[in-house]
């Protein structure tokens, strides 16, 4: 069973993390969920949901989630021996992404990146901050030098959205597409 990892930050969009662990889950992936503090308080803020009653329901239909603690650095996943397939931190703040390209691994979350960065396994950062400064893009650019993509949450217009969910469900497809897992969240541009 595929395993994936996914970091929740206090950066604005936790939606995009919610409707990504649910794809995957669907699609019988293994979800270990690491959320921040603050990640915690804008979900809750944003979206009215409650983290813990989130994967609690999740449970209830899923046996493949589990919510990781932030402060267990004795988790499988800080470990380069646990083998998981891709690591994705959505959102992921301007903090979030100075400690990771720094190498400080202070968190669980940060310790699973730097094991994906060290274990040359896939990260996908994706950022949620605007507009952005010279110290944000040369983190962007050093992680993006060490193979990490960066995927900005920036929903495109071509496929005509009509709904909140249609500019959602196009970032978590871009997503999907660069983990090479199929998918019809938005219509694909045809030549």
């Amino acid at each position: 069973m595929k395993k994936i990892v996914i970091g929740i930050t206090g950066a604005s969009g936790s939606i995009y993390a919610i409707k990504l662990t649910e794809e995957l889950l669907k699609r019988g992936i293994f979800v270990h969920i690491i959320c921040t503090e603050n990640g915690k308080k804008v979900m809750n803020f944003e979206t009215s949901i409650d983290i813990n009653e989130w994967v609690k329901e999740l449970k209830e239909n899923y046996n493949n989630v589990k919510l990781e603690n932030i402060n267990d650095l004795f988790s499988g996943v800080a470990s380069g021996s646990f083998k998981f397939d891709a690591m994705i931190i959505l959102p992921c703040s301007m903090g979030t992404l100075a400690e990771i390209s720094t190498g400080l691994a202070k968190n669980l979350l940060c310790r699973a990146a730097d094991v994906a960065l060290k274990e040359n396994r896939r990260l996908i950062i994706v950022p949620r901050e605007t507009p952005l400064n010279a110290i944000h893009l040369e983190n962007m650019l050093k992680l993006s030098k060490l193979g990490v993509t960066i995927l900005p949450a920036m929903p495109g217009f071509y496929h005509k959205p009509e709904s909140m969910e249609d500019l959602i469900n196009f970032v978590v497809g871009k997503i999907l597409d660069s983990l090479s897992i199929e998918n019809i969240l938005f219509k694909k541009w045809e030549s």
